[in-house]
């Protein structure tokens, strides 16, 4: 199995981008105090049309270590090469726990520095801002999470629009 995997933000705080309205009215946005943001970690199948995504408080070594051990459970006897960048996060011991448990299983493969469009999850991460999170506030952060793992959800069910996305087709 090959995965591409990376982190996103997932904040209250409404991304906003150009849209259209009537010439001389101006659309208002509605904006939380305080912006909370919750973080995706997640990672995209290449050729076997998954998404695995988790959103937690924090992105840290822990959160990492917890998406690859998410990954060995989904494929528990095939070897698992993952390609991502060089966050400080995939480096760690924690990290490292997990790769060695995994006897060789599991293959970090890391992308250089700075170079996002060596790694097509950014693309999905780029749609499901698009798709869910421009110009809308949400109730709630719950409503927001909910929303994003519905997106995830309705991408894993139509494996083909995620492959399209992310450029695999």
């Amino acid at each position: 199995m090959f995965y591409y995997a990376d982190e996103f933000n997932v904040s209250w705080l409404p991304t906003l981008r150009a849209m259209w309205s009537p010439k001389g009215q101006q659309v208002m946005i509605p904006t939380p105090g305080k912006p909370k943001t919750h973080y995706g970690i997640g990672a995209v199948n290449y050729h076997a049309e998954e998404t695995v995504v988790l959103i937690r408080r924090r992105k840290r070594r822990r959160e990492v270590a917890e998406l690859l051990q998410a990954l060995l459970d989904r494929h528990p006897t095939e070897t698992i090469y993952v390609a991502w960048d060089n966050f400080t996060a995939h480096q760690d011991d924690e990290v490292e726990a997990v790769v060695r448990s995994a006897a060789g299983r599991l293959v970090l493969l890391y992308l250089p520095t700075y170079s996002p469009w060596l790694n097509p999850i950014e693309m999905l991460w780029r749609h499901f801002r698009r798709e869910v999170t421009h110009c809308e506030l949400f109730q709630t952060v719950k409503v927001l999470i909910e929303a994003a793992y519905e997106f995830f959800a309705r991408y894993n069910r139509c494996p083909e629009q995620t492959l399209s996305i992310i450029g695999a087709h």
